[in-house]
């Protein structure tokens, strides 16, 4: 299992196509779930959730990498 981050256009457009997808290097799982507050990715597999800018912002500190501020962004595990 790992993390994935997606992003989609906002909410108002008619393209719901994927347009963006990262995922998290296993090094920074564990920080990426600390920001999120989660205990382990086994109880986090409901599906997508939506990030908060706030969230955003740690997170591209924490994996040293920009994030899309453009895109409505989502974090989810997926299972090998």
């Amino acid at each position: 299992m790992y993390l994935c981050i997606t992003g989609f256009l906002v909410d108002d457009s008619v393209d719901s196509s994927l347009k963006y997808e990262l995922d998290v290097p296993p090094e920074f799982e564990q920080a990426v779930m600390d920001v999120l507050g989660w205990k382990n990715l086994a109880d986090e597999c409901d599906g997508d959730l939506p990030l908060t800018s706030d969230q955003i912002q740690q997170i591209a500190s924490v994996i040293k990498e920009p994030l899309p501020s453009d895109l409505d962004l989502f974090i989810g595990v997926v299972r090998d």
